[in-house]
């Protein structure tokens, strides 16, 4: 019997397998002792959590049917648990110092809080997520890759990905259709990239969005009348290049 009612449209998959779940609380590499969980759900992460006295620990869960059980579970959260939608969130709000990230984030959600991060990486020093397994192979792929795409180069120009173990289908209830994976990202030194940030990410979505096509037909919409023959990579493919030749590439475009 399952505590709590998994819903579709809120893509909850509820972990019920206790040694992977203390397998990614113990996937933070302690970049922080502020710790946020994302979606608890029925708490098989949040206990481990829990029990590690060093955490400054506190949990955002958008599902009212969760946040009720979660109370009368754990009441050590009662004043640790957000109702709340974590994607219209300011992060602001959860801690006054940077914090990290961890949960098993719903799969049509988890690009979207991926890119909510982006926004705040000056804040969030580490993320430790489960995501679909072709998610988190695409955010660790490496150029070249025919799965490395916009958010392999957006999060890698900021974080170091690191994939740490594969979980099969079978430890979720209701069990998903496709295997999940768990990931690490951890901040890296950059401050600030060498080009305008803005333009970077437009030319990197750009760029992949006709990926199949070379980067002079692809960006021609951002090029426009510039000569192309002054513009390096202009005969290769967006999955080519680096994060740091995209740095290269805005550059040249500014």
């Amino acid at each position: 019997m399952i505590p709590v009612r998994p819903k579709k449209h809120l893509g909850q998959h509820f972990l019920h397998d206790q040694n992977i779940a203390r397998k990614i609380a113990g996937s933070l590499s302690g970049a922080s002792n502020n710790v946020l969980e994302i979606g608890p759900g029925t708490g098989i992460l949040t206990r481990f959590l829990l029990e590690n006295e060093t955490l400054n620990f506190k949990a955002i869960e958008i599902d009212t049917e969760s946040v009720s059980f979660l109370h009368d579970h754990f009441p050590m959260l009662h004043d640790r648990l957000f109702h709340a939608d974590f994607l219209k969130s300011n992060l602001n709000d959860f801690f006054s110092e940077p914090f990290a990230i961890i949960g098993n984030f719903p799969y049509n959600i988890s690009s979207q809080i991926l890119f909510k991060v982006l926004d705040y990486r000056n804040l969030i020093p580490e993320v430790v997520g489960m995501v679909q397994k072709e998610v988190a192979e695409r955010i660790a792929a490496p150029p070249g890759s025919k799965t490395y795409g916009i958010l392999s180069v957006l999060l890698q120009a900021w974080y170091d990905i690191e994939y740490l173990f594969t979980v099969n289908e079978n430890v979720f209830t209701p069990p998903p259709k496709v295997k999940s994976a768990v990931i690490r990202l951890r901040r890296n030194q950059k401050q600030a990239l060498d080009c305008n940030e803005s333009l970077f990410t437009a030319v990197v979505k750009t760029a992949f969005n006709q990926r199949r096509k070379t980067l002079r037909n692809a960006l021609s919409s951002i090029i426009k009348d510039k000569d192309t023959s002054l513009l390096p990579f202009m005969g290769e493919r967006a999955e080519r290049l680096s994060v740091e030749d995209f740095v290269n590439l805005t550059s040249s475009l500014e």
